[in-house]
């Protein structure tokens, strides 16, 4: 791949990963919309660590805090508040898990044969729904939702509110995020303020939760990159450092965004870029 290529998906996936408008729905679309060759699933989770990385500096205090909990766990410190943030962290992550390993195991396949007409080739799922209408239709419907909860969600809980129900809720929500188009922290954003959590918490809970996800696919995936060598491994590692970048920047600028403004921006962007994908394509 070339330089360009990189920074191209660089940029894509450091600003969609924060923005609640799917990351990887762009991803996907970048060979669509030029000439470039499809990146492949290897460098998609290599940007994605990068955004972790980049979660990881920008909310350094609450990664500590969660860390101070987990080790809290084990009996070590006296942290009753931080083990039980720590806790619902990890309860919201198993429906990840479990639907991540469901799609593994092909237990999908013949359920998403029937409703989207397509046929699952060698298993793997994930592979063969990466087309366009399956994206534009989840950016819209869910681009709706995030709207309504938007609008319509009250704002009196904070992260340090949290209990298992809510941990559990948009844990379930983070799941769907599988499905391109879907958005990660759309889909979480968009549980959190059905619960009454305000914007800025909704986001800080979203990508706190996105850490323990993203980083059980880097573990998975980035001996791969290494074992492979040479030029993929050189080019995941700039791809990495460069979306490190962008998603930092992408961060701070939504987090003071949306302490003074509404989401409605992001659902305008995603049902009109839903709606030109059904129509160009």
């Amino acid at each position: 791949m070339t330089f360009l290529q990189l920074l191209l998906i660089a940029v894509v996936q450091g600003i969609t990963e924060f923005l609640p408008i799917s990351s990887s729905g762009h991803l996907i679309l970048i060979p669509y919309l030029t000439d470039f060759p499809d990146q492949g699933p290897l460098i998609d989770v290599a940007v994605h660590v990068g955004s972790l990385l980049a979660i990881v500096a920008y909310f350094f205090k609450d990664v500590v805090t969660l860390a101070r909990g987990g080790v809290a766990t084990i009996g070590v410190g006296k942290a009753p508040a931080e083990r039980r943030l720590f806790w619902w962290i990890v309860l919201g992550t198993i429906p990840a898990v479990i639907f991540g390993l469901a799609i593994k195991l092909g237990v999908f396949n013949s359920l998403v044969e029937t409703w989207f007409d397509i046929t699952v080739v060698d298993d793997d799922l994930m592979a063969s729904v990466r087309f366009t209408d399956l994206i534009a239709t989840n950016l819209i419907v869910y681009g709706i939702l995030l709207g309504l909860a938007d609008r319509f969600g009250k704002e009196v809980k904070t992260f340090e509110d949290m209990s298992w129900r809510d941990g559990l809720l948009v844990g379930l929500a983070q799941a769907l995020a599988i499905i391109p188009g879907t958005s990660r922290s759309g889909v979480t954003m968009t549980m959190a303020r059905v619960l009454g959590y305000s914007r800025f918490e909704a986001a800080r809970f979203s990508f706190l939760l996105s850490i323990p996800a993203v980083a059980g696919a880097g573990v998975l995936i980035v001996p791969e990159i290494f074992e492979a060598g040479g030029e993929l491994a050189t080019e995941a590692l700039i791809a990495g450092v460069l979306t490190f970048l962008a998603a930092f920047a992408t961060m701070a600028f939504l987090m003071n965004f949306l302490k003074k403004a509404s989401m409605l921006v992001f659902v305008l962007y995603r049902v009109a870029m839903g709606v030109a994908l059904l129509v160009l394509f």
